[in-house]
């Protein structure tokens, strides 16, 4: 099913989790452990995570190879894997870089083969070592140019002119960033920025992790002061450890408000920080189910844990 017919049709809170792949050597039936426990709240859909390869540079017989190395390879394989597992649908995170156009058309060819329907569409990060995120060559350099070549393929349009082409059938997600992206200059421009990625074809958005009801509501308010109609689920991290008060703002680039921050501090060992920051975060979730939200996306990236017990809490069970 679309996500976004999901949407449409939910009576009741539609839920969607977030991992990612396994390391490369390791066994997915560490995952499957782990969302053995998730599905007992019955999640609409599963995200999988994908990113560049690390590029190294090898020398041999005194020649040097630029070789790329991905550390966790497999995403079209494990959303196939967990689709045929635990009978769900699967969201493959798709990405800019990496990828020239064509291998792109290729890739989404594999994934409409496989029966795989939704797609989030991302720029992504900078490539491992980079400070700035350099496209491919002939590749995009901006997640609504994505965006455009998968409407164009839904179309019917592909990079050749090809007689009687048959459509694909995406349904694409794309990232929105409640408190900007780190690159933007200001949070004006992130908007129209987002505007042009829903213009090019996107039905609905996700968003960056926050942690404050009303930096999700400001950005709500703010895209549709600006046109922007489609549906904007909020992207929701479990705080279980006192690190991640310092991890996640840095590679994150969002803010946690004090109230989260002097509940965790304050505990005294690790099991009571766990429980102050799983509840400060079903605070948050239950004020967002109240402002009735179109769904609940939740950053699990495979550590169930903390995830499950932030759904019991959330959904009273």
């Amino acid at each position: 099913m679309h996500v976004i017919d999901a949407i449409n049709n939910a009576n009741d809170v539609l839920l969607s989790l977030e991992i990612t792949p396994p390391n490369k050597g390791t066994h997915i039936n560490d995952l499957y452990e782990t969302l053995d426990t998730l599905m007992p709240f019955k999640p609409a859909f599963i995200n999988v995570t994908y990113h560049q390869p690390q590029v190294v540079y090898e020398e041999v017989n005194d020649v040097i190879y630029r070789v790329p190395k991905r550390k966790k390879p497999g995403t079209v394989g494990i959303c196939a894997a967990l689709g045929n597992r635990y009978d769900i649908d699967t969201v493959p995170h798709f990405i800019c870089g990496g990828f020239s156009k064509f291998e792109t058309e290729d890739a989404l060819i594999d994934l409409h083969y496989l029966g795989i329907e939704n797609i989030l569409a991302l720029r992504g990060d900078p490539a491992h070592g980079e400070r700035n995120f350099i496209p491919n060559r002939d590749g995009h350099r901006y997640a609504s140019e994505l965006v455009k070549q998968i409407d164009g393929m839904n179309r019917g349009i592909y990079l050749e002119d090809l007689e009687d082409a048959q459509p694909t059938n995406f349904c694409i997600g794309v990232a929105g960033y409640p408190e900007k992206h780190f690159e933007a200059p200001n949070i004006d421009k992130d908007m129209l920025t987002l505007k042009h990625k829903v213009e090019q074809g996107a039905h609905y958005i996700m968003t960056q992790m926050f942690f404050s009801f009303e930096v999700y509501k400001s950005f709500v308010e703010k895209a549709r002061s600006i046109g922007i109609n489609v549906p904007i689920i909020p992207g929701i991290k479990p705080l279980s450890t006192i690190n991640q008060l310092n991890t996640i703002p840095r590679y994150f680039h969002t803010n946690i408000p004090n109230p989260i921050v002097e509940a965790m501090e304050s505990a005294r060992t690790k099991e009571q920080v766990r429980k102050a920051g799983i509840k400060k975060i079903a605070e948050l979730c239950r004020q967002l189910l109240d402002y009735d939200v179109p769904g609940m996306h939740i950053y699990s990236m495979g550590r169930g844990t903390a995830t499950r017990d932030l759904l019991k809490l959330m959904l009273g069970k």
